[in-house]
């Protein structure tokens, strides 16, 4: 079922986007657009032993768009996809979603800031999957096996979906502008009025702190923010002139790419000039009488122990003969019943 992974979630991504442009957060809004879609017809065709399998695959995918660094917008879209694809599974019983203990109190705070800005819809679809025990709490996102590769391969995550980053003009708003204003002028009174009893000379290890820290502040966060502005526009016209900018950047590489094989293969490679004239030679001499004339494929076949034995091993005059001919024994031992005694006489009986 990895197969179809990238196609699932490119499914996800197109209804997620078609949600995005609407700048709702509505249920009925999500609910519209996947009947437009039919998206509920993803489940179709997956026979009986992959209904599971592919159930658990898809809710997988769908559930990282409902969990940081996505917008609030996208997450309420993945809840919605969540919420979807668990009432319209076939696998019996259903398929629970996988949701990491550690991902628990980014869900609450999901549902907090849900409440506070009163998107109640919201609200309700999280309540009614924690009423039908569709999450299934674990101690990490994914199954853990053994045999598994160590690096995986991470699809790169949507640009468009991700939350613009707006944590410095968070802290540094105008409220703690005029406290951090107002501690600063209540340490200078206090230094002045220390300086004043002591009259003492000012000394330039007393000033701990900057005179113009509150403004400055203030400009960095306003040049940030116009930084960011500014990056968004440029984003903005690079994309409505990628089409001619992609091809000239295609044509270019394949211009480069054909150079370099035109080099790689043009190329000949040269023997060197200390192996241009060696032959192997391989002595035939021993192995000449034995050899048939055969069709085809020439096999080489290895002396036998006893022809090597008498091509190495010179052995002249009568050893050689006396070695070549081989040992009768005729009688290993002599018994004693057969040695040189007189014949024994017998009696002879005559009939009457």
């Amino acid at each position: 079922m990895d197969f179809c992974g990238k196609q699932v979630k490119a499914d996800c991504e197109q209804l997620l986007k078609r949600f995005q442009r609407t700048q709702s957060v509505r249920f009925e809004i999500f609910a519209r657009i996947w009947r437009e879609m039919k998206f509920s017809q993803i489940f179709y065709g997956t026979v009986n032993h992959e209904k599971r399998k592919f159930s658990r695959l898809i809710l997988d995918v769908a559930s990282v768009f409902f969990l940081p660094p996505f917008s609030f917008q996208i997450r309420v879209g993945g809840l919605y996809l969540l919420y979807s694809l668990y009432q319209c599974q076939n696998a019996s019983p259903s398929e629970q979603i996988r949701l990491a203990l550690k991902d628990w109190a980014d869900v609450k705070m999901f549902e907090k800031d849900a409440i506070v800005a009163q998107h109640f819809d919201v609200v309700y679809i999280l309540q009614q999957l924690m009423f039908c025990k569709a999450f299934h709490f674990t101690a990490t996102p994914s199954l853990l096996t053994y045999n598994k590769k160590r690096k995986v391969e991470r699809s790169p995550m949507h640009e468009d979906f991700m939350e613009r980053v707006s944590r410095p003009q968070e802290l540094v708003n105008i409220e703690l502008l005029e406290e951090m204003d107002n501690i600063h002028q209540h340490y200078e009174n206090l230094k002045a009025s220390t300086l004043s009893l002591t009259s003492a000379q000012q000394d330039p290890s007393v000033s701990l702190i900057r005179k113009n820290l509150v403004p400055q502040l203030r400009n960095t966060v306003v040049d940030f923010y116009n930084w960011q502005k500014r990056k968004d526009s440029v984003d903005e016209e690079e994309d409505s002139s990628e089409g001619p900018s992609s091809q000239q950047e295609c044509s270019k590489r394949a211009g480069l790419l054909a150079s370099i094989k035109s080099k790689a293969y043009g190329q000949a490679a040269e023997v060197s000039k200390s192996r241009r004239h060696r032959q192997v030679e391989v002595d035939f001499t021993s192995n000449e009488a034995r050899s048939a004339p055969t069709l085809g494929r020439s096999r080489i076949t290895k002396p036998s122990l006893k022809a090597r034995t008498s091509e190495n091993l010179h052995i002249s005059g009568d050893l050689w003969t006396e070695a070549m001919t081989t040992t009768k024994i005729s009688r290993l031992a002599q018994l004693e019943s057969a040695r040189d005694d007189k014949p024994k006489q017998y009696k002879k009986f005559k009939w009457s």
